[in-house]
Formats: C-alpha cells, structure tokens, sequence
C-alpha cells in the first residue's frame, strides 16, 4: 500500500479503521467473480486509476487485508484473473493461520 498514492492510502486506512471498529464502510461490497462472499472489495479512484483492497472480517476478532492492488484489467471490467486467484490463495492461507493462531478470548 506505501507505493499507492497518498489519498489512496488515507481513504483505505480509514476504510480499514471502519472496519476494525466494526463497521461496514459505505463503499465496501462482496468482491464477487467468483470470490467466496466473506471476501469484500474497496473501491477508489484517483487521477484515472482503479485501486482495489480486498478483506475479511469472516473469522471472529481479526481483519485480514488480503490484497491491495491497482486494476489493470485487459478484458473489460473483470479483475485480471491472476489477483483473483491470489485473493483466495491469501483468504484460504487466512483460514489456516486463524485456525493455528486463535484470538484469545476474554474471560
């Protein structure tokens, strides 16, 4: 994300902040193409560029930031294929750290 332009960064880390409180940003939505719907996308724009954040809130008391990338999409407005599948590569390797790495829980 430090290589993305500044105003990017500032409206994903807010995003993301929503996110850690809780919230459900206004622009947050399901990734979609074939994506599990755990997995959401953030959308933004800048100087005619696409960028993307794609997380997970899917397993109690962790965000995981699976992806931020800018879209450079050779087909339309389909997500290249090769950072779909990176995103469910990291969301399943999510999966597993979650499951070896459990919250503590308050007691």
């Amino acid at each position: 994300m430090r290589a993305m332009p500044e105003a990017i960064r500032e409206e994903f880390g807010a995003a993301l902040y929503e996110v850690q409180a809780g919230e459900t940003p206004v622009d947050a939505r399901p990734f979609g193409e074939g994506l599990p719907r755990a997995i959401y996308k953030l959308v933004e724009h800048f100087d005619g560029e696409s960028y993307r954040a794609a997380y997970t809130t899917v397993f109690d008391g962790v965000v995981y930031v699976l992806d931020v990338f800018q879209k450079k999409s050779t087909a339309g407005h389909a997500t290249p294929r090769p950072v779909v599948a990176r995103v469910l590569a990291r969301f399943k390797a999510a999966k597993v750290h979650y499951q070896n790495n459990p919250p503590p829980t308050d007691q």
